[in-house]
């Protein structure tokens, strides 16, 4: 009775044993479930983007004002931080000296062409008397010789009264032309030396320069650029403020520099915009933005629809009921989009969300977008995708 039990257990066990056997193997090899995403169609629309490159505003006019005499300041004629026009006295160096230097050189000088004329006389009379045979040929000479040195006295002394006059002009320094002049770097009574002091500095506002640089490879889009309609002149270069604010006034192409960095590969363009208003200042540093060549009716999705693997850009394009990875060339991001230049075509549906459970050909299930993206109860339906 025993052995029968034994037995009749034995039989259930592995009965049972075989069932849940077959119920794992069932689990293993179900499909698994799909991944909720949502989906946005690629689209084409109107993108203008721009390039970015750090830039500082110069003054295309600039230059220290230096004392060219030596002597004291006796006078400073005008405001700090005004504007002030071509010619305008700005200061005043003691002139006492050079006034009594140019009233020498011009006593001097009246002696010199004194004394030249009565040796041109003189000549004139002897060469009339050795026309007579009066006078000794060598006084006659003498006389000629005298003559030329005294007419080049008179050179001479002219030229000490040109110095003299310029010395003393220099004694008040005037704007080399308008513009904006700064803070005295003098007082009334300072010392200055000739070539030496800087007594200021001015500057033109308007129009104002912005350099920036480039690499050596964008030199022909730039040069394109400065050919075409005398630098270009409307929206396709523009100065951002460092308020982050944009700059009114377009910009055009005023020079390229001679040649290229050789450490760097880089090569300073500069930009010419109006100032009417003043409002860029020299050493001003802000941002010029350069309308992008591929700006145009682009394909665009939204940037968060990119999934980025060992350095390359993929999305997933959803087919029926999987997904598709394709792999994507990337244009310029315009704040939450980006454009595609290469991979994609407009209308491909595009999974935005749930993308981080996605493989290629993993099952999904298309929601509306922007609802929540949930893992279904047994797992994600495949290895999630490197970011």
């Amino acid at each position: 009775m025993n052995t029968k039990y034994l037995a009749l257990c034995c039989t259930l066990g592995l009965v049972a044993g075989a069932a849940c056997g077959k119920k794992d193997d069932a689990q293993k090899n179900a499909a698994p479930p799909a991944t909720p995403v949502s989906v946005v169609a690629a689209r084409t629309t109107d993108a203008v983007y721009y390039d970015e490159f750090p830039a500082t505003a110069v003054a295309l006019n600039s230059v220290e004002l230096r004392a060219q005499v030596t002597g004291f300041v006796t006078a400073l004629l005008f405001k700090e931080g005004d504007l002030v026009p071509k010619g305008k006295a700005l200061y005043e160096i003691d002139k006492r000296q050079y006034e009594a230097a140019y009233q020498q050189a011009l006593a001097n000088l009246g002696s010199a062409r004194a004394s030249a004329q009565n040796a041109t006389v003189n000549q004139a009379r002897y060469q009339r008397l050795l026309q007579q045979d009066a006078v000794a040929r060598q006084l006659a000479e003498n006389a000629t010789t005298t003559a030329a040195t005294a007419g080049s006295q008179v050179a001479a002394a002219q030229a000490a009264v040109n110095i003299a006059r310029t010395n003393l002009s220099f004694a008040t320094i005037t704007a080399p032309f308008a513009g904006r002049i700064g803070i005295s770097q003098v007082r009334l009574g300072t010392q200055v030396s000739a070539g030496t002091t800087v007594l200021n500095t001015i500057s033109s506002e308007t129009p104002i320069g912005v350099d920036f640089v480039v690499t050596e490879t964008d030199i022909p889009r730039f040069t394109a650029l400065q050919n075409q309609a005398g630098g270009v002149g409307d929206s396709t270069i523009r100065f951002v403020l460092p308020s982050g604010q944009p700059y009114g006034q377009p910009g055009k192409i005023r020079a390229i520099d001679r040649g290229v960095n050789a450490q760097t590969g880089t090569i300073t363009v500069r930009v010419e915009f109006a100032n009417p208003q003043r409002v860029l200042k020299d050493g001003l540093s802000g941002v010029i933005k350069v309308l992008n060549k591929q700006s145009g009716n682009r394909l665009v999705i939204p940037y968060k629809a990119i999934v980025e693997q060992m350095g390359e850009n993929f999305v997933y394009v959803a087919a029926g009921d999987s997904a598709k990875q394709r792999k994507v060339q990337l244009g310029p991001r315009l704040v939450d989009q980006v454009v595609i230049l290469k991979g994609i075509a407009a209308g491909d549906k595009i999974v935005t969300e749930g993308v981080q459970k996605l493989r290629d050909g993993g099952k999904i299930q298309v929601s509306a977008p922007g609802a929540a993206v949930a893992a279904p109860a047994g797992g994600p339906g495949g290895a999630p995708a490197a970011k």
